[in-house]
């Protein structure tokens, strides 16, 4: 099955409330407050959902247990007075509550705008295949990166108010790895959560005709080389038109990593681009997923052929 364009929420307008959950780990109080703030710059109302500031008491590595999580994702949602739903902060801890979440209540809710990367991944997935919902790949609030970043700050509110200015999204370090032009629906985001939600329920059985995005931090060259080979044998990459890689942020030295994303990519024989500037590096540019888009590896861009929000 080739895939098709999402359905694509409202954009935002100023007054606009916009829920904070933290579907995965704890978010430091102070860059929460921090983000909350730049939200609110914006003339937008954040509603900072009740589990957020806790620690679930056992593993630290959670931001709450996971019914706590899921519950505040999903009274979120099925507020009627919210328009868009903001993670806090990645870290680990999504794939754990993605099937506690009420998704009839949520489906019935209708399309809103859902922010986040990194282990949010999982839930990007999950809106896409349960739903058909375009999401955007872009900062959380509490991420260092949004906070100390203008081009990562500037592109997520662009794409949130005024989604017709930010339809070409590229950096300047941005080339081709393989050249070449693609077009295709945008889908993917960090490579360790797509690799780990194969075979579960609900993950997507094909991704022909899209557009694959892929970024990770922390892992080294050769878990980079298990992931990619996993996601191969998987069939993840069967049918894509294009690839566009993000960073690669700590995960050694870059012209290595390189050389495992030529060895494990070329075969495809689509087009490649590096550096596109998604993800965990130094700016984090917002990509929306699930929409018709056309990757010019050449000229290192990626260009949305309609706004990310309606």
């Amino acid at each position: 099955m080739t895939l098709a364009p999402l359905t694509r929420p409202l954009r935002l307008r100023a007054g606009d409330k916009a829920a904070i959950v933290a579907p995965s780990g704890p978010v430091p109080d102070d860059r929460l407050d921090e983000g909350l703030e730049i939200l609110r710059s914006w003339e937008l109302e954040p509603v900072v959902m009740p589990h957020v500031r806790r620690r679930h008491d056992r593993f630290g590595y959670l931001s709450a247990y996971d019914g706590d999580r899921a519950r505040d994702l999903t009274e979120a949602w099925c507020d009627p007075t919210v328009s868009a739903v903001i993670c806090a902060r990645g870290g680990y801890g999504a794939q754990r509550m993605t099937d506690r979440l009420d998704w009839t209540s949520i489906r019935a809710a209708g399309p809103k705008v859902f922010v986040g990367y990194s282990d949010i991944t999982a839930l990007h997935e999950a809106f896409a295949t349960r739903l058909g919902l375009s999401t955007l790949h872009g900062p959380m609030i509490g991420a260092l990166t949004f906070l100390k970043d203008e081009a990562t700050r500037e592109s997520l509110r662009a794409t949130l108010f005024e989604p017709e200015s930010a339809r070409v999204l590229g950096l300047p370090e941005a080339r081709a790895l393989v050249p070449g032009r693609a077009r295709g629906i945008t889908f993917g985001g960090c490579a360790s959560l797509l690799a780990a939600d194969l075979g579960t329920p609900h993950s997507r059985t094909s991704a022909r005709g899209g557009l694959l995005l892929l970024e990770d931090v922390g892992e080294e060259d050769y878990r980079i080389d298990r992931i990619l080979t996993q996601l191969l044998r998987g069939g993840l990459m069967d049918g894509v038109t294009g690839v566009a890689l993000g960073s690669w942020a700590e995960c050694g030295p870059y012209e290595q990593v390189r050389e495992v994303l030529r060895d494990r990519l070329t075969g495809l024989g689509v087009p490649v681009v590096e550096e596109l500037g998604f993800g965990h590096g130094a700016t984090n540019l917002t990509v929306p997923l699930g929409v018709p888009a056309v990757l010019d590896a050449d000229a290192g861009t990626l260009t949305l052929e309609e706004p990310a929000l309606r």
